[in-house]
């Protein structure tokens, strides 16, 4: 452990340094597994799949499945890209991105290389990321290249090598028709996807530096969140994406931001700082729910990613590797809670229904007169009594 997590923090599974990380999501038939894919730079340097227990909170201590990237310094992995639907994974190194297929069996997963053309041999990549859909990859160079491909065609959507002096963060968002990329020169750029053009520079004033960016994923009205630094000071500033203007702004982890991430049903997000802390926000409120400090002691950290099914993050640096922390907040409500709830509700309402009948004043429960018949009759089946010298009016 880098430093002083507290109880929620985890050793990451595994030896050696971990320089990228990544959750893999499965949706099988009766349940969601959920695996971790890890980066080493380690002699030589490899790519590894471990398993997840949700149970424990922790990872498998040998990896179950395991493919090494080469023989020299620039295979190193430097990030890594899930696809959504957890079969394929995008792997990028000093001289370009490795593709791998993934085969899960019931105890044990295969990783096999697949050939790429275009993505071989285009340089380091500071950003990867897949949309939601997984229908695009966009990737964003260090010398400020923007390539976004259709997923699995590798037909090209956008190609532009001068989109900034060198990519700082990038994201797609949740209906995949946005790209949002930041420069380390402080600019940030909105794209139009299909389109394949820039839609507008977000505004900023000449002090200012946008850095790290990240869509909003509750699927209710979409908001981009992202770090602006002025000086000394941070803050997180929200767009609205109907017209890109500034919607407000709030400063939450109080010291310079190093990395952004956003929790996969957008209820929270991560901001990693410099010095190794990094808080969760609730984003309803834009509160800090949850403090961890130097839990990459003095080493900024390069990555912080949500499980997709548990309130835990892996966080990266170059110094510790990663790190594996159960956030301090509260428990979301299970599926199966929610239907013994709804059961509970459905018995509830039975059971007063039932005594509602027994005690009811009713028409059918009603004193029996002395003229009125012991039961009502039934108009189905016969006729009510007449009275004697009953006529029609």
């Amino acid at each position: 452990m880098a430093g002083g997590g507290g109880e929620g923090s985890v050793a990451a599974a595994g030896g050696g340094k971990v320089a990228c990380a990544a959750w893999i999501r499965r949706r099988e038939d009766r349940a969601t597994r959920v695996f971790a894919a890890y980066g080493r730079a380690s002699s030589p340097p490899a790519l590894e799949v471990l398993g997840f227990d949700s149970e424990r909170c922790s990872l498998s201590e040998e990896p179950l499945a395991r493919a090494v990237l080469g023989e020299n310094p620039d295979d190193a992995p430097r990030s890594i890209a899930v696809h959504p639907t957890g079969d394929e994974l995008v792997c990028a190194t000093a001289k370009g991105c490795r593709l791998f297929k993934m085969i899960f069996e019931e105890f044990t997963v295969r990783l096999i290389p697949r050939e790429a053309p275009p993505l071989a041999s285009i340089g380091p990549q500071k950003c990867l990321v897949f949309s939601t859909d997984g229908a695009k990859i966009a990737l964003g160079g260090e010398d400020g290249h923007l390539r976004i491909f259709h997923w699995p065609s590798m037909n090209m959507l956008l190609d532009e090598p001068k989109a900034h002096k060198s990519f700082r963060d990038m994201d797609i968002s949740l209906d995949s028709e946005f790209l949002v990329s930041t420069s380390t020169d402080g600019t940030a750029r909105i794209w139009k996807i299909d389109e394949g053009v820039p839609l507008v520079n977000l505004t900023r004033s000449s002090d200012e530096k946008i850095e790290c960016c990240r869509f909003s994923r509750d699927g209710m009205k979409p908001f981009l969140f992202c770090t602006v630094a002025k000086g000394t000071k941070v803050v997180t500033v929200v767009w609205n994406i109907s017209d890109w203007a500034r919607i407000g702004y709030k400063r939450l982890l109080g010291k310079s931001i190093s990395t952004l991430s956003v929790s996969m049903d957008g209820k929270f997000l991560a901001l990693g700082s410099h010095d190794g802390d990094f808080c969760a926000v609730d984003v309803k409120k834009m509160e800090v729910s949850h403090w961890s400090k130097k839990v990459h002691l003095g080493s900024p950290i390069s990555s912080i990613e949500f499980c997709p099914t548990e309130r835990i993050v892996i966080s990266t640096s170059p110094q510790w590797g990663s790190e594996l922390t159960k956030l301090n907040v509260p428990a979301d409500w299970k599926e199966w809670q929610v239907w013994l709830i709804l059961l509970a509700l459905f018995l509830g309402s039975a059971v007063l229904f039932y005594v509602f009948y027994q005690h009811s004043g009713s028409f059918w429960n009603s004193p029996v007169g002395r003229h009125q018949p012991a039961k009502p009759w039934s108009v189905l089946k016969e006729a009510p009594p007449s009275p004697e010298n009953q006529n029609l009016w």
